[in-house]
């Protein structure tokens, strides 16, 4: 099905990251066996409520975690509200490595190849999220990093979707117009922050894009 975007239009595609590039593989498994490490046990349910409320904590403060010092405390931080939620008295900061570590990230269906015919179909790609300064090396090693001629994190930019200036700073970058450039995402904050910006906005998933474009 064509999209109200068409691709001879446009110039350049504006991605988000989580829940349109990458998708996060249940961490509840390796947070339980970070936890037996230190001789603890806690069950799946626990582990899970304990995640929701860290990740509550962490999505509006992603962009405080702009350089390795703040992302540490940043981090730090997170892994205090999981321990807390759980009700563990660890330390945060030894503990904060392991939970990072347990967060792994997994290429959405289809993404991969919708990447490709964008690029072959000789778009300028870049991605726009909300997320600390790690975002280049999380799409880095889910293999999408040189997909990309741009990739800026809201703790980069110092703003966050749905502010325009993101989008802004992005298409300042890459030389490109707002009327010939296009943002992909999943969320209300994509929609507002990319219109607000003057770019046209189309919904995931991502892998359906090139034949909403036109391009299959």
């Amino acid at each position: 099905m064509r999209s109200g975007s068409d691709a001879a239009e446009l110039d350049a595609v504006t991605i988000d990251a989580f829940g349109t590039l990458l998708e996060l593989v249940d961490p509840a498994p390796a947070l339980a066996g970070a936890l037996r490490e230190r001789g603890l046990e806690r069950d799946p349910e626990s582990i899970a409520r304990a995640f929701t409320a860290e990740v509550a904590y962490y999505i509006p403060r992603s962009h405080e975690g702009r350089d390795a010092e703040s992302l540490a405390a940043l981090r730090r931080e997170c892994a205090s509200v999981f321990l807390a939620e759980l009700g563990v008295e660890l330390e945060p900061g030894e503990f904060a490595p392991a939970f990072v570590g347990a967060l792994e990230f997994r290429v959405a269906d289809g993404a991969l190849s919708a990447l490709d015919a964008l690029r072959s179909a000789g778009f300028v790609l870049a991605c726009v999220a909300n997320w600390d300064v790690s975002l280049g090396e999380r799409l880095g090693a889910a293999g999408l990093a040189d997909r990309f001629a741009l990739i800026l994190s809201s703790a980069e930019a110092g703003a966050e979707k749905p502010d325009p200036r993101i989008f802004e700073l992005a298409l300042a970058r890459l030389g490109t117009k707002p009327a010939r450039t296009v943002h992909v995402g999943d969320g209300e904050a994509d929609r507002e922050g990319a219109r607000a910006a003057g770019l046209a906005f189309e919904p995931v998933p991502l892998a359906t894009l090139p034949e909403r474009l036109g391009l299959e």
